[in-house]
């Protein structure tokens, strides 16, 4: 069996500012390395950049060139961190945390317990 390996997890959450909803979880990303994960958060707003209002474009890019490096920091010393721009009345929000990995087990080529042959697919309405 593998060992568990350190990594970061990586959430992209939106959020409107004019309802009372919950953030929504838009995307996730299980990276290996703090390089790896700041990138995830790097590429996407460059991506996103030209799309926002000038105020949460310049918040973007001063992240860019500014913010990342003590994002990176903080990763290397296992600290979570958080990026977040505003457009308009939606809240963009990256989360990256450090954590454990740790292996499942695969079923392929390993011999099931008896019982669960005995497990029956219910029939789909």
């Amino acid at each position: 069996m593998k060992q568990p390996r350190r990594g970061y997890w990586c959430e992209c959450w939106t959020e409107d500012l004019t309802e009372q909803r919950r953030p929504a979880l838009l995307a996730s990303f299980d990276a290996y390395t703090a390089p790896q994960a700041d990138r995830w958060v790097a590429v996407t707003l460059r991506t996103i950049s030209p799309a926002l209002d000038p105020d949460a474009s310049d918040t973007a890019w001063e992240w860019l060139y500014d913010g990342r490096i003590e994002t990176r920091r903080a990763l290397l010393r296992a600290e979570p961190c958080t990026v977040s721009v505003t457009h308009e009345d939606i809240r963009i929000t990256w989360t990256i945390r450090p954590v454990i990995f740790l292996p499942l087990s695969h079923r392929q080529g390993t011999e099931l317990p008896v019982c669960a042959y005995a497990f029956e697919p219910h029939a789909s309405d």
